[in-house]
């Protein structure tokens, strides 16, 4: 059996052996997925509230949307949406464990020092900021490495697949932890520089992350990945979502990342009744 994984949220040990599921908000106006925007701090508050109540382990707060053929905002755009954010929450859920969604160094920065943030997720893997990696090791919170190559909906070529994509995240979560991030969460990154035939090869190989020795956090929630494959919209992807996150709990996700808390806790739940060996 594998041995259960844990992540240092602010000195406590938060357990993995039952995996975590982490809840999207964004304050934005651009995110792919409409149900996920939130236009106010009293409606974040609210809906952080709610994901909580749902079972919602980490909350995951963006303000700069990454989706297919956006452009990113300013760098001072995001750091206002994410003051005014996480003053919110912090004033509101100070026992929140928050994730900030951001591959900005100076956005990274500004809202672990400034606010009650416990884990930086870049989905750049430290590439769009060279920056990134240092502060980072500075900081020594939990950090979600990404693999990334290109942006999302870019497709890339790849002689090895699946090597290559292995290769590549245990060179970075070594570099990192030679700089003492001892908490590295590695994201497989679906959707970004990926083919959607390769993101479903990559979901059924799940099992080899188990080769970085690191928790794994599987983000599928809503993705193209669904809707080009089925032929429908964001807004009717949740049942296809939840049966991609029951295949990830039996490949081994420690880690999912949802629009929609409630029925991710469900497959949780219906994982760990079938008595899955992790």
């Amino acid at each position: 059996m594998t041995t259960a994984r844990t992540i240092n949220i602010r000195g406590k040990l938060m357990p993995l052996n039952t995996p975590v599921v982490m809840g999207i908000l964004n304050v934005t106006d651009d995110s792919f997925y409409e149900g996920s925007r939130v236009a106010s701090p009293g409606e974040l508050v609210q809906r952080a509230r709610d994901m909580i109540e749902a079972g919602a382990g980490i909350l995951d707060l963006g303000a700069c949307s990454t989706r297919p053929g956006s452009a990113p905002v300013e760098e001072a755009v995001e750091l206002a949406r994410l003051h005014a954010a996480l003053e919110s929450l912090d004033r509101e859920l100070p026992d929140a464990v928050v994730s900030v969604d951001t591959f900005r160094a100076t956005v990274a920065r500004e809202c672990v020092v400034n606010h009650n943030v416990a884990i930086i997720n870049d989905v750049s893997g430290f590439e769009w900021d060279n920056a990134m990696f240092d502060t980072v090791a500075a900081l020594r919170v939990p950090y979600v490495l990404t693999h990334s190559v290109g942006y999302a909906g870019d497709e890339v070529q790849y002689d090895n697949f699946m090597p290559q994509v292995l290769k590549r995240l245990a060179y970075k979560v070594w570099q990192l932890r030679q700089v003492g991030v001892a908490d590295v969460i590695v994201d497989p990154g679906f959707g970004f520089g990926k083919s959607m035939e390769q993101n479903y090869r990559m979901l059924a190989s799940l099992r080899d992350f188990e080769l970085l020795d690191a928790p794994l956090l599987v983000g599928l929630s809503r993705k193209s990945m669904i809707t080009r494959l089925l032929n429908i919209d964001a807004a009717d992807a949740l049942a296809a979502t939840t049966a991609l996150n029951m295949a990830a709990l039996l490949n081994g996700a420690d880690i999912l990342r949802v629009h929609d808390v409630s029925e991710a806790v469900q497959a949780v739940k219906l994982a760990q009744a079938m008595k899955i060996e992790r």
